[in-house]
């Protein structure tokens, strides 16, 4: 990867939906070479995709919540993994060296919502042995740039 992959990466983190022409624009490049690269930061996995932000708040979802998990037994990651990546309102799901074992993003409507999701979802979750949920009051850094 060199300067130039760079520089088209941080261009298209900063907008996703930037044609290739305002990219090469940008990065001092003609179209097809720029589009050529752009096709091989995705072939190659260096580009895992592109994806709309949404509010949560404007789609009713505006009750954040970080909920640290303990495991058990161990012997179950996997089944814990599955079950995690199958729930809608978990958006993201860490697994960490140390206690707790798993760090996950959860979202709600409101907090008898979330604790809907806590006792009827999380709690259920496989080799749960500990939940602690903190509560978001506010994010001050929201989707992040990777400096390139």
């Amino acid at each position: 990867m060199d300067k130039l992959d760079r520089a088209i990466i941080a261009e298209l983190q900063l907008d996703g939906r930037m044609s290739a022409t305002a990219v090469a624009a940008r990065v001092g490049l003609s179209v097809a070479p720029c589009h050529r690269r752009m096709r091989e930061l995705e072939r190659s996995g260096v580009i895992t995709g592109y994806q709309a932000v949404v509010d949560p708040q404007q789609v009713g979802l505006g009750f954040e919540a970080l909920v640290f998990v303990t495991l058990r037994d161990r012997s179950h990651l996997k089944e814990f993994e599955t079950a995690v990546e199958a729930e809608e309102l978990i958006v993201e799901a860490q697994r960490l060296f140390g206690e707790p074992d798993f760090l996950l993003r959860v979202f709600a409507k409101d907090l008898p919502h979330y604790q809907r999701v806590y006792d009827e979802v999380l709690v259920n979750l496989p080799a749960v042995e500990k939940l602690t949920s903190t509560i978001v009051m506010r994010n001050i850094k929201g989707r992040a740039v990777l400096p390139v």
